[in-house]
C-alpha cells in the first residue's frame, strides 16, 4: 500500500468523484437532460445540498444555467428544494436512490406514451368508424379505412401493456420480479 500525501488522497478522492459526475452526465440525455445538467446532477449527488451560488463557485457555470438546469432536474423528480437552518437562499439536494429517479422516469414515460397514443388510436378510430358506415363512399376507400381502424386495433395491446408496466415499475412490483443485489456478479 503507498503512503499517499493529503494533497494526493484529496485529488484523488475529487478525481473518482470526476469519472462518476462525467459519466452520469454522459447517461443524462437519455432522460432528456443536458450535459450540464447531468453534471449539476452529479456534483449535487456527491456534495448533498447546495445553493445556487455553490453550485456556480463549484462548476463554473452561469446563475441562469444552473436555475434552469436545477428546474430541469426538478421537472424530473431527481432534485428537490431543501432547507437549511440560517440559509435565505434555496438549497437543492439530487435524488440518491437511483431505484426511485429509474422508476419515477420511465413510469411517468411510458404511462404518458401510452394514454396520448391510446387517445390518438381512440379519435383516429372514430373518424375511420364514420367513413366506414357511409355506404355512398367506393369499396377501395372503405376498404382503406377498414384496413387502417384493424392496424390501429392491433395496437392497443401494446400500450395496455405499457399501461400495466408503467404501473408495475410505479408501485414497485416490477422492482421486486427484478431482484438486485448490493454486491457485483462476476460475469
Amino acid at each position: 500500500m503507498s503512503d499517499f500525501s493529503r494533497e494526493e488522497a484529496e485529488a484523488s478522492i475529487q478525481n473518482a468523484k470526476d469519472l462518476v459526475i462525467e459519466s452520469l452526465a454522459e447517461t443524462m440525455d437519455l432522460y432528456g437532460v443536458t450535459r450540464s445538467a447531468g453534471t449539476l446532477y452529479g456534483t449535487m449527488y456527491f456534495e448533498g445540498d447546495m445553493t445556487l451560488d455553490e453550485m456556480r463557485t463549484q462548476l463554473g457555470m452561469s446563475k441562469p444555467s444552473m436555475s434552469t438546469g436545477v428546474k430541469k432536474l426538478q421537472d424530473l423528480n431527481v432534485a428537490k428544494k431543501t432547507f437549511r437552518r440560517g440559509q435565505r437562499k434555496h438549497t437543492y439536494i439530487a435524488e440518491r436512490d437511483f431505484f426511485k429517479f429509474f422508476s419515477d422516469f420511465f413510469s411517468d414515460q411510458w404511462k404518458r406514451e401510452a394514454n396520448l397514443n391510446l387517445e390518438a388510436i381512440d379519435k383516429a378510430q372514430m373518424q375511420l368508424n364514420e367513413t366506414i358506415e357511409d355506404s355512398s363512399l367506393p369499396e377501395e376507400t372503405w376498404k382503406e379505412a377498414e384496413k387502417v381502424h384493424r392496424i390501429l386495433e392491433e395496437s392497443k395491446p401494446y400500450y395496455y401493456w405499457l399501461q400495466n408496466l408503467a404501473a408495475m415499475l410505479r408501485s414497485g412490483e416490477l422492482i421486486d420480479a427484478v431482484p438486485y443485489s448490493r454486491k457485483q456478479k462476476k460475469s
